[in-house]
């Protein structure tokens, strides 16, 4: 399999193939767009000094860490440019994912089965690090006769080796529970709770007792976007899977927290890459 040195080329293939695509990343140019794609996403942290937003927290990235993405949790990551950093990202799209499935055994269940308190992160143990990294090398190396089937064998163990670790008993371990800025999380919970008004810089203000300049300084130094840019991204998240339960384009923008349709339309349009009628179409043909 191609080993991509860009996320952008390894969505774009994932999409277009319906499959899935790796890629080792050691130095990309970052956005300040929140991203939002369709596919399910891996994200194997092996060096570096980076930052995470997913969906409603913020992370710092430990050497080791997996990250556990679905289509529609709206992220950002942003690495010290001066330390050096490493990763492997494995983009999938659902449909190949649902397709390996069984009847006793759902690898979905990893990006849309998080209970008991498991969020988008996994603090691997040094086995599992060394058994993920084995197979992610295993997939991208083979060639010949038969890769094909070493390659999706190889990718078949590795979901059934992350959902196992998934479905372990949570371990409390305060030494790695800090997930960036206290208290910028707390602004994301309650941006979240309110997510269908529109919580403004200076309601942020009131509430935690801090300027309006501090606030918009801490959450886009922690975060590495803006408070607008995140709302809108997590409104669009909302509005996706509104789409894929069958709701209608505008019943998608009330609910999700737009109150102006046009805006709805061309952020979506802006975020996904096609507009919400479109989405909605291939979705629910699917």
């Amino acid at each position: 399999m191609k080993e991509y040195t860009s996320t952008n080329e390894a969505i774009q293939n994932c999409i277009e193939n319906r499959y899935f695509a790796i890629a080792h990343i050691h130095d990309e140019e970052m956005s300040l767009e929140m991203q939002l794609t369709d596919c399910y996403q891996i994200y194997f942290s092996i060096l570096g000094d980076k930052q995470f937003i997913i969906d409603e927290k913020a992370y710092m990235v430990n050497q080791g860490d997996l990250y556990i993405i679905n289509q529609y949790e709206p992220y950002h990551v942003m690495h010290h440019p001066k330390k050096l950093h490493e990763s492997y990202v494995l983009m999938i799209h659902p449909d190949f994912i649902k397709s390996l499935s069984s009847s006793e055994t759902d690898l979905d269940y990893c990006f849309h089965g998080k209970t008991n308190g498991f969020d988008n992160r996994i603090s691997l143990s040094f086995e599992h690090q060394s058994a993920i990294l084995e197979s992610i090398k295993k997939i991208v190396s083979c060639d010949g006769y038969g890769h094909d089937l070493i390659e999706k064998a190889a990718f078949i163990e590795l979901l059934v080796l992350i959902n196992s670790i998934v479905q372990e008993p949570l371990e409390t371990d305060t030494s790695r529970n800090g997930t960036g800025n206290s208290q910028v999380n707390s602004m994301m919970s309650l941006i979240n709770k309110n997510i269908k008004s529109t919580v403004s810089i200076a309601y942020l203000s009131q509430e935690f007792y801090i300027s309006e300049s501090y606030v918009c300084r801490v959450f886009k130094s922690t975060c590495g976007t803006t408070i607008n840019k995140y709302m809108t991204a997590r409104k669009i998240s909302i509005a996706k899977a509104l789409l894929a339960e069958g709701y209608g384009v505008r019943e998608a923008c009330e609910e999700s927290g737009f109150t102006d349709y046009s805006n709805f339309l061309k952020a979506f349009t802006k975020l996904v890459g096609i507009s919400p009628k479109k989405y909605s179409q291939q979705v629910l043909s699917n």
